[in-house]
């Protein structure tokens, strides 16, 4: 667990936090691509005349819209748990439970590097 908690501050030398920012820069990418996405569902349902909820050729333009909308929320909520992680690296309390203090698995924190509680907790 040691190499997942940062001293001073949780530089970027510290795997951890390189990894975090990582997958940060990679959800705030995905986020830019999810609102491109939703803007061209919504030119394309403006400039429709058609009625979608008919459509035999497939998914309709509101469920597209929703179905990345969802996607966006979900990226805003990882968003999220990515700071907070890298706020616990800077604190030096990475790679613990924040329920009870217990370690988190190394597995875990492979799996879900934001992840904030054990297994007990999760």
């Amino acid at each position: 667990m040691g190499e997942h908690r940062a001293g001073a501050g949780g530089s970027l030398t510290d795997p951890a936090a390189r990894r975090l920012t990582a997958l940060r820069e990679e959800t705030l990418d995905s986020l830019v691509e999810l609102g491109l996405r939703i803007d061209a569902v919504t030119a394309a349902r403006a400039d429709a005349n058609t009625d979608d909820e008919h459509d035999p050729e497939g998914a309709t333009i509101a469920f597209e819209r929703s179905q990345a909308d969802a996607l966006r929320t979900a990226a805003r909520a990882r968003l999220a748990d990515i700071d907070a992680a890298l706020e616990r690296v800077a604190a030096g309390t990475y790679g613990r439970c924040v329920v009870c203090g217990s370690p988190i698995p190394e597995a875990r924190l492979q799996a879900r590097p934001f992840a904030a509680t054990c297994l007990t907790h999760a």
